[in-house]
């Protein structure tokens, strides 16, 4: 049983990219799926499928996204930011920038899971959640 499924989530995504897999079975809650949709929205992932078991030991079926050319993952880095033990909070005007705006910031807001220039935008704060890069 895992105590942070979000850190077990950035770490599987971690390891796969590292074992230069295409492919990675993640194990699916309403978050991991959240933040999922933005990796894919955002271009940090090919695609995804969520295969539903009946609501039992469903899964999402990623596909990492890697250069033709140089074979390198599109996605450099991945850090959890926001821990059970020490929560991070931000509001709009100290939301965090990830190398000056190349990476985004996974924020849980009161209006769902977005980047920090989405709540930048709509001007809200969140829990941080995670920096992609």
């Amino acid at each position: 049983m895992t105590t942070d499924p979000i850190a077990d989530y950035l770490t599987r995504l971690r390891n796969a990219i590292k074992a230069r897999h295409s492919l990675v079975l993640i194990p699916v809650s309403k978050i991991k799926k959240e933040i999922t949709r933005v990796l894919c929205d955002k271009g940090y992932i090919k695609s995804y499928e969520v295969v539903d078991n009946d609501g039992i030991n469903g899964k999402i079926k990623i596909n990492l996204k890697y250069n033709p050319v140089t074979k390198r993952s599109s996605i450099v880095s991945l850090k959890r930011i926001s821990k059970p033990g020490l929560r991070k909070y931000s509001c709009h005007e100290d939301l965090p920038q990830v190398i000056n705006g190349l990476g985004v910031a996974v924020l849980s807001t009161s209006k769902g899971i977005m980047t920090d220039k989405e709540a930048r935008v709509l001007g809200i704060g969140g829990e941080v959640l995670c920096y992609v890069y």
